[in-house]
């Protein structure tokens, strides 16, 4: 049996790296192999299992995880990573480390972040060795994303993207990003009644003029002749629902560390 699984893990391995160009075929052996596993109590480990096996196990999943980040397909990565935490975790002290282990572990911190699963997050973080949050680069990125987002340095958020450690973590930076402009723009519309289109892309640190139309179309925001963006009445800066004393804080600090990245 470990000879046949090897095989599939290596074609699924050499799949990853040349950035599964064959979907089809890669989602059919994942599907056929996924059931052998099965069959053999490899997906949630047996004590019969050998060690070999155990690790090719390990990998097939490891590839499922990354394929389902590449395809989109989030709530299959959600599945795989359940999956692969008894290998991590339970499997500890018997298996050599993966090299993919704090990628997809940290993928998933990132996917929590970018879902606002903060308790769900934080319960992750627990799992893992205080060095490991700060040591591993792929645990330590999602770890200062969740600080900026908790201490509202939005800049560093819309940095994340150029400084992520692998390709794979950009389908949730993307959402993330996304989420952030959203609290951005939930701001601007309680602190103004208008803005002018080159300052709303500036704070939203959107750099098209497409991109800025379709996010204010979302947003319901009317584009006057005047270039002014006025927000919808029912958000705009009320002083009884927003102190104002607050929102010149938020504004003057954001526009502080806008300022150091301009």
């Amino acid at each position: 049996m470990s000879a046949n699984l090897q095989e599939v893990s290596n074609y699924l391995k050499a799949a990853l790296a040349s950035n599964f160009n064959d979907p089809k075929i890669i989602r059919k052996k994942l599907t056929d192999v996924k059931v052998i596993l099965a069959t053999r109590g490899l997906l949630a480990g047996t004590e019969e299992a050998s060690t070999q096996d155990l690790v090719i196990a390990r990998e097939i999943l490891e590839v499922g995880a990354l394929f389902s980040i590449s395809q989109r397909d989030i709530p299959a990565f959600e599945r795989y990573v359940a999956q692969l935490k008894s290998f991590y975790f339970d499997y500890n002290d018997e298996l050599l480390e993966s090299k993919y282990k704090f990628q997809v572990l940290g993928l998933n911190l990132l996917c929590l972040l970018s879902q606002s699963k903060l308790a769900d997050f934080h319960m992750e973080l627990e799992l893992l060795p205080h060095n490991i949050l700060h040591g591993s680069p792929f645990i330590n990125h999602p770890v200062k994303l969740e600080q900026s987002l908790v201490e509202g340095h939005y800049n560093k958020i819309f940095d994340a993207k150029t400084e992520a450690p692998a390709d794979s973590y950009a389908i949730f930076l993307e959402s993330l990003l996304q989420t952030v402009r959203g609290d951005v723009a939930l701001c601007m519309e309680k602190a103004f009644e208008r803005i002018s289109a080159k300052e709303a892309a500036r704070m939203l640190q959107i750099t098209t003029e497409t991109e800025l139309k379709n996010f204010s179309l979302k947003r319901g925001w009317q584009l006057q002749n005047d270039g002014y963006y006025y927000f919808k009445p029912e958000v705009k800066k009320i002083e009884d629902r927003v102190p104002a004393d607050e929102l010149a804080k938020l504004q003057i600090e954001y526009a502080r560390e806008l300022e150091m990245i301009v």
